[in-house]
């Protein structure tokens, strides 16, 4: 058996890892903040605070224009991308909860960035299968309904640039992926965790970030 190198990460070891990552702006700040107040009993679906940053980094590190967001919730994720983004540049949300989104939408435009931000209310298969074919986006955000992963896969894979990022959240699903007798959720994840390693379309890495984080590469 492997040592993990990873220290446990305590109260204080994730403040200080906060503490030295870019701050979030005050329109990051209040959205997070009114997140857990007001949404407080699904607040957990909300993308963890120091991916907000990473999100940002990757777009800016890729150059990305054209962005798909499966899954967006109250829009922290969205807003840390759009901002990262160029003026002229696209992200196309896909969710299904007018009531959630609209906490994002309000965020959206005090940062200024809304008119960058394409939300699509529907079922995400739907509007994914809807987009145009061939190579055309730059990054994929994946954060929506576990059993459903591996589908969205295929329907994005096809249609990312080379050199384009697709990053899935909750990878490890609460360290359940290694229980092979696994069901539900946790045993969707394990599927898609299989598929993404098997494509030979993608470089991909698997991280113990937040609840798990898979950053593939179109070759």
């Amino acid at each position: 058996m492997y040592e993990t190198k990873n220290p446990q990460l305590t109260p204080e070891l994730y403040a200080y890892v906060l503490a030295h990552n870019p701050p979030l702006d005050p329109v990051q700040r209040e959205l997070v903040e009114l997140t857990h107040t007001r949404l407080a009993d699904v607040s957990g679906l909300q993308t963890a605070e120091e991916q907000g940053p990473l999100l940002a980094f990757l777009v800016r590190l890729v150059g990305a224009r054209r962005i798909v967001e499966v899954g967006t919730f109250t829009g922290f994720s969205t807003l840390s991308m759009a901002q990262a983004m160029p003026a002229d540049g696209q992200l196309i949300a896909c969710d299904v909860s007018e009531e959630w989104t609209a906490v994002g939408r309000e965020a959206w435009a005090k940062a200024g960035v809304a008119d960058r931000i394409d939300l699509r209310i529907a079922p995400a298969l739907d509007t994914l299968r809807a987009l145009p074919e061939g190579p055309w986006i730059d990054f994929v955000f994946l954060d929506a309904d576990k059993v459903s992963y591996v589908a969205y896969w295929e329907e994005l894979v096809p249609r990312m640039n080379p050199g384009g990022l697709i990053v899935a959240d909750n990878t490890l699903f609460h360290g359940a992926v290694a229980d092979p007798a696994v069901e539900g959720p946790a045993a969707a994840i394990r599927a898609f965790n299989d598929r993404v390693r098997a494509d030979d379309r993608m470089d991909d890495v698997l991280l113990t970030v937040a609840d798990g984080l898979t950053i593939a590469r179109r070759r």
